[in-house]
């Protein structure tokens, strides 16, 4: 068993980065800086500054309370809405997949190093459970990795949302920066693709005792 468990160092690097990445892929799906528009009307968004989520639109705004306190007003982007850019939906999904998915990655590669680490020598089950883990951080990656790019590319390029009047919201900024959600996305899809690599390249031991 002890020459099995020292086949298995990447697979537990594996199990670390996929449970790291797979926690920056919530985290990034739940912060609202995605995009930092700089607007030039203050009369309602008082900073100058919204910031644009997958979920909802917030900025500061004195409109409703006193010039002395600062109220943050934010709006939920429903799936109903449709001048909502495809990007923002795309988003939505794909994160909530690459949540499950990478999910049962982390799953499959506890079962994996449980048979390795208690001594269970079920060579297919072992391989099996390392491969699925693998397929799926690499899926998990490629979720997070296509709304990450494509809002960096809208970002980039200056690209237009057409809000509802409701929203208070310009249908164009001055300017636009990437907000601190599409960073921690890029280095969870990292995490998670190296947590692929990793799973992917594990070989069973060749004794003369394996277990099938």
């Amino acid at each position: 068993m002890t020459s099995l468990v020292s086949t298995s160092h990447l697979q537990l690097a594996a199990f670390a980065f996929g449970t790291i990445g797979w926690i920056l892929c919530t985290i990034s799906m739940g912060l609202v800086e995605w995009r930092i528009w700089h607007v030039d009307n203050t009369t309602i968004i008082s900073s100058g500054i919204a910031w644009v989520g997958i979920w909802k639109v917030c900025f500061i705004s004195y409109l409703h309370v006193s010039s002395e306190l600062k109220e943050q007003v934010c709006h939920k982007m429903n799936d109903y809405e449709t001048s909502i850019p495809r990007e923002i939906f795309v988003a939505q999904g794909l994160l909530l997949v690459a949540m499950v998915v990478g999910a049962l990655g982390m799953a499959s590669t506890i079962f994996a190093l449980r048979s390795i680490y208690m001594g269970i020598l079920y060579k297919t089950q072992i391989i099996r459970f390392f491969l699925a883990a693998g397929f799926l951080y690499l899926t998990a990656s490629v979720c997070v990795l296509i709304p990450v790019s494509w809002n960096f590319y809208s970002v980039v390029h200056n690209q237009t949302i057409s809000f509802p009047p409701s929203f208070y919201m310009p249908s164009s900024p001055v300017a636009q920066e990437v907000g601190g959600a599409i960073p921690v996305g890029i280095i969870s899809v990292i995490l998670l693709m190296m947590s692929a690599t990793f799973s992917l390249s594990y070989r069973f031991p060749v004794t003369p005792n394996d277990g099938v």
